[in-house]
């Protein structure tokens, strides 16, 4: 038996979790806000929200409404669709309780609200989780010797509030508003030389690299939100590959989702 596998969200750790589902066979679908808050974009399937579609390492994800969900699957692509209270599970048409995996990739690092069903398999990502509690497994999400383990009991290091690296890598809104990029996704910086701005106030690269990620003009920020990601290793080619660190979390995805199969077969 192969589940139906929901992800609920659709950033670059997702994208990777989606990515290694989607390879070896298990159909998938990703569940996104109608303003998805990704910065990663070029490799986070979200970006099927705001573009229809999307392309990452040769698999494309599409926007699509629910009666077109079965086709989309059947034409190998990953459906996504706005839903972000998980409505979906609740479609006896298209879900089935003890056929269905959820995953939750939202990485909103807090105690998440209950699923409107029960599932076979609810995994976390990363802080909030506890697992034998508010979901069955928990994967680590943090750098270093536990990434992408997997816990069934317990939870995963606590949320640093620090990003991994070199902090000044992460761009943050100088104000409230919607940002005018001056550079795309990909773009060499020089350090000091201007990315984007909000509210009339310059976003500048603090090294020179490479624009990592950038967050959708769409997106209403708010001043402090992470809007951005320079990545000082001036390589072009990394903005189009998922990280590391989203294919060692969807390792731990992989071994919980074939664990639980493995279990319901015996």
């Amino acid at each position: 038996m192969k589940p139906l596998i929901f992800i609920r969200g659709g950033g670059d750790l997702a994208s990777g979790v989606a990515l290694r589902l989607h390879r070896v066979g298990f159909p998938v679908a990703i569940l996104e806000l109608d303003k998805p808050l990704a910065v990663r974009r070029s490799v986070s399937f979200c970006e099927a929200v705001y573009a229809g579609e999307q392309t990452v390492e040769g698999v494309t994800a599409r926007l699509i409404s629910a009666d077109q969900f079965q086709v989309t699957l059947e034409a190998r692509e990953i459906p996504v669709l706005v839903d972000p209270q998980a409505r979906v599970l609740n479609n006896q048409f298209l879900t089935s309780p003890a056929s269905t995996f959820v995953i939750d990739a939202r990485l909103m690092k807090s105690e998440p609200e209950p699923l409107p069903i029960n599932v076979p398999l609810h995994i976390g990502l990363g802080p909030g989780f506890t697992a034998g509690s508010n979901c069955h497994a928990v994967i680590e999400t943090q750098r270093g010797h536990a990434l992408g383990r997997l816990y069934w009991d317990g939870q995963t290091a606590p949320d640093t509030r620090m990003p991994d690296g070199d902090v000044r890598r992460v761009l943050r809104a100088p104000a409230a508003g919607n940002i005018e990029p001056r550079k795309d996704i990909g773009d060499t910086c020089k350090e000091g030389e201007i990315i984007a701005s909000v509210g009339g106030k310059s976003i500048t690269s603090p090294f020179d690299g490479i624009l990592r990620g950038l967050i959708h003009p769409r997106v209403e920020v708010t001043e402090g939100m992470k809007i951005g990601d320079v990545d000082s290793r001036n390589d072009r080619s990394l903005t189009r590959f998922v990280s590391d660190k989203a294919l060692a979390v969807a390792g731990g995805v992989l071994e919980a989702v074939y664990v639980k199969l493995r279990e319901m077969e015996e």
